[in-house]
């Protein structure tokens, strides 16, 4: 381990964490993998001895060893161990959504406020090279009028995550899922949104959401996980004086975590707590989440 590597803790063992968090935190020159958390002590231990980590089921063990965590568990389960680990002063890797509720992710993000540690939200498609140009263009050029989003899978059909039960659930599924996905890139495309005018939650948890951004703009926003769709569809866009300027789907997940460890590690070494996909834009994005859930019911 370099004297300058982050000790990171990965709390989960799931399809995620073993594909994405474990080798990324790996191979990254800024970080080690310290210590696997799980509950199944069993399944920490498979993680943790591949690649030469210690595996634990104990929280204060866990902090003792670390200098950060990385988080691929259920928003519930997240939302309550991130919040104990940011009061015990530990930086932190968040998977989206970052609560299950807009109460529960405003007390993780005071928590960390209060701590003053460093914070990032895996939103994977903002951190791809590809994405980042597409904005930066977005941004200099200016004039959209609108924009909308459409992602459709049936990755809850079948495969590794359809058994998980916080994405089967009716509380999460499309729009907990990949809903702070696509509202995170049409925030940052047109601005913030400020309101979800109108929601509606069709068969196969197919979402239709009508999105308001400062100053008047308009979006909309189609998700759903439960359609036969293959390969799943990712398309973003926005139009206005500058015609049309479409965004699919870029790059891959191992890519995008480390291009996000590229960032956390300079945060914490620079001590920096802000960025634009810190704890307080989980917040923000769980908001939006909780106005369209309030939204089916006018």
């Amino acid at each position: 381990m370099g004297q300058d590597q982050l000790r990171v803790g990965l709390v989960g063992t799931g399809p995620w964490a073993t594909t994405v968090h474990a080798p990324g935190l790996a191979d990254h020159p800024g970080t080690v993998l310290s210590a696997v958390w799980s509950r199944r002590p069993e399944a920490a231990t498979a993680l943790a001895q591949a690649y030469d980590a210690v595996p634990t089921s104990d929280l204060d063990e866990l902090f003792e060893q670390v200098d950060a965590l990385a988080f691929a568990v259920p928003p519930t389960v997240q939302a309550e161990l991130a919040t104990r680990a940011a009061e015990a002063g530990k930086h932190l890797i968040l998977e989206k959504p970052i609560a299950p509720d807009l109460a529960t992710a405003q007390r993780l993000a005071d928590a960390v406020t209060s701590a003053g540690v460093a914070s990032l939200v895996m939103l994977t498609l903002r951190f791809a090279q590809q994405t980042r140009d597409w904005l930066d263009g977005v941004t200099a050029a200016g004039g959209w009028r609108g924009g909308s989003v459409r992602w459709l899978s049936g990755a809850l059909l079948s495969g590794k995550y359809a058994t998980s039960a916080w994405r089967q659930d009716p509380a999460g599924g499309a729009l907990a899922d990949i809903g702070p996905h696509a509202f995170d890139l049409l925030d940052a495309a047109l601005g913030p949104i400020t309101e979800v005018l109108a929601a509606h939650r069709g068969p196969e948890d197919l979402w239709q959401l009508l999105l308001e951004h400062e100053g008047g703009i308009t979006s909309t926003a189609t998700l759903s996980l439960r359609l036969p769709v293959q390969p799943t569809v990712v398309e973003y866009s926005v139009f206005g004086e500058h015609g049309l300027r479409t965004l699919g789907r870029t790059g891959t997940a191992n890519d995008a975590y480390t291009a996000l460890l590229d960032d956390f590690a300079a945060m914490v070494s620079c001590g920096t707590t802000t960025h634009p996909c810190d704890v307080r834009r989980g917040v923000h994005l769980a908001r939006i989440v909780d106005q369209a859930r309030a939204a089916l019911n006018r």
